[in-house]
């Protein structure tokens, strides 16, 4: 889709209400709702994270969304794609300053371009003991990406089409930090399966586009 007619339409979803778990749960794995029982106490304490779906036009004004692929490392989210964003800091006045400053850390872009849109619904993530605060945002120019290095092994354009095909939905077998090898229902992105609170995530925002387009 064109930049112009996307900036149009993403400016319908503001008073939309979010779908919620109605949506994230689509995409959800099959054992979180046993995991969500589990860390039932250990949730009262969980940290905090902001993370940014950054779209933004490329060279020929067509829409994209900004992931990443995260560096291999000894830690539950090792080799997976997700959003730039990170954990919120005590300098951080909220949330959505979080994930646009460590969006600017991960990928580069500037914090002045980044507008965020639309706040979307928190996912609790049990393996890191996380509640994730995801946003809508734009940069309204194609963005000149410098990824760090030391937390970022590349970062992964996906076209706005690409993302919104359901042909690129369904179920993949995967190795989590609870079993070697189980089905879940993933996306398949530029070639990368995208999985767990990610997809989740990527499951609202996908719904609540398509109700402005």
């Amino acid at each position: 889709m064109d930049f112009d007619e996307f900036l149009v339409s993403l400016s319908k979803i503001k008073n939309i209400p979010l779908p919620a778990e109605t949506s994230q749960f689509k995409m959800s794995p099959p054992f979180r709702r046993e995991l969500i029982k589990e860390y039932k106490e250990r949730m009262k304490n969980a940290k905090r994270a902001g993370v940014l779906a950054m779209f933004y036009p490329n060279e020929r004004n067509k829409t994209y969304l900004a992931l990443i692929l995260r560096k291999t490392y000894k830690g539950v989210h090792s080799a997976q794609i997700g959003f730039p964003g990170g954990k919120f800091e005590k300098e951080d006045k909220t949330l959505k300053h979080t994930a646009i400053r460590e969006t600017f850390e991960e990928i580069g872009v500037p914090e002045h371009k980044i507008k965020v849109i639309k706040q979307m619904t928190e996912v609790y993530i049990p393996p890191s003991n996380f509640y994730v605060q995801p946003f809508i945002g734009i940069t309204p120019k194609p963005p000149k990406f410098i990824k760090q290095d030391e937390e970022v092994e590349d970062i992964v354009e996906v076209s706005l089409s690409h993302f919104l095909d359901e042909n690129n939905v369904g179920n993949k077998m995967v190795a989590t930090s609870y079993t070697a090898n189980i089905e879940v229902p993933a996306y398949e992105l530029n070639g990368h399966i995208v999985w767990g609170a990610t997809a989740m995530m990527l499951s609202e925002i996908k719904d609540v586009l398509k109700t402005v387009m």
